[in-house]
Order: C-alpha cells, then structure tokens, then sequence
C-alpha cells in the first residue's frame, strides 16, 4: 500500500503540506484517502475476478490478510467474502 510519503514525494510535496492541504478541500487526511482508494481497487477485483482474498489483499500491498480483511470491513461494512458474495 503506498504511504503518505510516497504519494506526497509523487506530487513533489511534502506530506505535511499535502496532508494540510487535502484536509481542507475534503477534511480528510492523506491516510484515509489512500484507504478509501485501496478499498475501491480491493471491491473492483472482488467483483471482477476470481482472485481469492488473499491474493487481492497481496496485490494491494498488504502483507497479513487479517490486516486486508479489517481494513475493508471497517471502510465497507462487512467482510471482503460477504461483499463478493452480494455480486455472485
């Protein structure tokens, strides 16, 4: 999963400043960007392939599926398997 300086170094800013200046044109921070991101790409190839959980939430940067499973559960409500089963 990219980090904040990553995407901040990307842009040529420093995180700080990005973070400064995200929060006030959407009053989020960097962190929960990057989060909402992952969790639209992890819900796009939960509908759209055969890939198991653990190979989508490797594909995506995370390194324990427990990890992957919590993040999306707390971000979408139900589990990365509750979410593929709504669109089988």
């Amino acid at each position: 999963m990219p980090s904040v300086q990553y995407i901040a170094g990307a842009l040529n800013m420093s995180p700080n400043y990005l973070g400064a200046l995200l929060k006030t044109l959407t009053g989020q921070n960097t962190q929960q960007h990057i989060h909402n991101r992952v969790i639209e790409k992890a819900k796009e190839k939960l509908s759209t392939t055969n890939l198991s959980v653990s190979e989508i939430a490797y594909e995506l940067g995370f390194v324990h599926i427990q990890s992957f499973s919590k993040l999306f559960k707390s971000k979408s409500g139900m589990s990365p398997l509750k979410f593929r089963s709504e669109f089988s």
